[in-house]
């Protein structure tokens, strides 16, 4: 056995442990406990963080501070991070792999992924750290150490994420806009590494600061961008949507399936995947978002927390719903209801080549230029909020400027390998990090729920 088989056989061996049942029931169980304990706060409490988030965004901006960044700085920073390939590619992957079930599964991580993304904010911003500069550092590895005084945990947690960084964060994103690039416009993937290693660079060095600058103009841009597109297709193809939600009501609890005593591994490919994919789109659980949270102005940890709910709503329940509607509707291969799971298994579409065919059955050519601007935009937004997290991470560890730097250049050299690997690999060792850099995080919020739950009932109170 070659390196390479040797790398693809452990690696699968440690994803199907971290993503098995009780990966799953850890991910999801803590969106449930925490949507309890909270009383359904993303449902009774819609129009309070609704005002907090989205009403905030045609307000005028107050003072900013020169050592940190806005409120709304930090979440498009976030959000950079987080509306990523998941969104176009990931969802297509997890049609592929789970069938069209996997949509709802998404549904359904999304909507407890918003208390446990919220939970996960707060916790940050109330356990995060100010240097002798004024600027606010923070995330799982600062309230894993101060709130629970396990410093160990917090250690791991830093190791994995800044493992992570080079998969999710990167290397995953690098090589869907080579391969993206190269099906659309003929662009070798070295050269397409090349460039995108230019462009995240002279944006990384330059730090948070500069970082934030970026992502608070483009991430706007490239979401309305993608979902004016989605929405026209989905709008000229109305008549089919009822049956798409058919196909992903029916294929999320497959009877057929019972048929062929399949049941169980139909919906559980289905949750899998959906839940997977969820996860690695909108990082519900990860401890990867309240690093750019905390490095935001915000004085209330709760204020910047209502950001987390609007992060994964807008994340998952729109966009990734969006993607999931137009290639279902677009009739770019066989979906039927209740086989769907079955037939995709080594079916003709992987990752973004589904995507690309969906859009191009209404625009034509135009479609496959379409999403590979809107996977270049993407993907190029998370590679920027991720080299923060990693930095971050680093930092935590030491506050040595050159190792910092050090990390950068790394980082950014390894933009131009993931541009040139093959997808399959990458995605799943991506995967595999999602989850394990979940664990201790996950476990730090469900051990501080009392925390969160107390500064939400103060918040409340005041608000009312």
């Amino acid at each position: 056995m070659g390196f390479y088989d040797t790398v693809v056989s452990l690696n699968d061996t440690v994803n199907g442990l971290v993503w098995g049942p009780p990966m799953l029931f850890l991910v999801v169980g803590t969106g449930i406990f925490l949507t309890i304990m909270v009383k359904f706060f993303q449902v009774s409490k819609i129009k309070l963080w609704w005002r907090g988030t989205f009403g905030q965004l045609f307000k005028k901006r107050g003072e900013e501070d020169k050592n940190n960044i806005t409120p709304f700085q930090a979440v498009t920073t976030a959000l950079a991070s987080t509306v990523g390939t998941g969104n176009i590619v990931g969802v297509a992957t997890a049609i592929v792999r789970g069938g069209p079930g996997a949509i709802f599964w998404m549904w359904v991580s999304a909507f407890f992924g918003m208390v446990t993304k919220y939970a996960e904010v707060v916790l940050a911003v109330k356990y995060r750290e100010v240097d002798a500069n004024g600027v606010n550092h923070g995330g799982p590895m600062y309230y894993i150490e101060k709130g629970l005084k396990m410093k160990w945990l917090a250690v791991v947690f830093a190791i994995l994420a800044t493992l992570a960084t080079f998969g999710i964060g990167n290397m995953t994103q690098a090589n869907a806009i080579a391969g993206s690039m190269e099906t659309t416009f003929a662009i070798p993937k070295l050269v397409t590494g090349c460039v995108i290693a230019i462009l995240a660079g002279l944006v990384i060095i330059g730090g948070i600061k500069r970082i934030a600058q970026v992502t608070e103009k483009l991430v706007p841009f490239m979401a309305v961008f993608y979902i004016i597109g989605a929405l026209i297709i989905i709008f000229s193809n109305i008549t089919k949507i009822p049956g798409v939600f058919g196909m992903i009501f029916s294929g999320a609890f497959d009877t057929k399936a019972l048929e062929g005593g399949l049941m169980g591994y139909i919906i559980m490919k289905a949750m899998r995947f959906g839940v997977a994919r969820g996860v690695f789109s909108n990082e519900a659980g990860m401890g990867s978002a309240p690093i750019a949270h905390a490095a935001s102005n915000e004085k209330d940890p709760v204020k910047q927390g209502l950001w987390g709910i609007f992060e994964v709503f807008v994340d998952t329940i729109i966009i990734c719903s969006l993607t999931g509607l137009v290639i279902l509707a677009s009739g770019v291969s066989n979906f039927e209801a209740g086989v769907g799971a079955k037939d995709f298994v080594g079916g003709l579409f992987t990752g973004s080549d589904l995507t690309l065919a969906a859009f191009s059955v209404h625009f034509g050519q135009a479609g496959g230029i379409f999403v590979t601007i809107g996977i270049l935009l993407f993907a190029l937004s998370t590679i920027l909020g991720w080299s923060y997290y990693g930095e971050q991470s680093i930092r935590y560890f030491s506050k040595n400027s050159s190792i910092i730097d050090g990390y950068k250049v790394i980082f950014i050299v390894f933009a131009i390998i993931g541009a040139m690997g093959g997808l399959a690999l990458i995605w799943d060792i991506a995967d595999t990090l999602n989850g394990l850099m979940a664990i201790p995080n996950l476990i730090a919020v469900l051990l501080l729920c009392k925390v969160v739950l107390d500064l939400t009932k103060e918040y409340v109170a005041k608000s009312k």
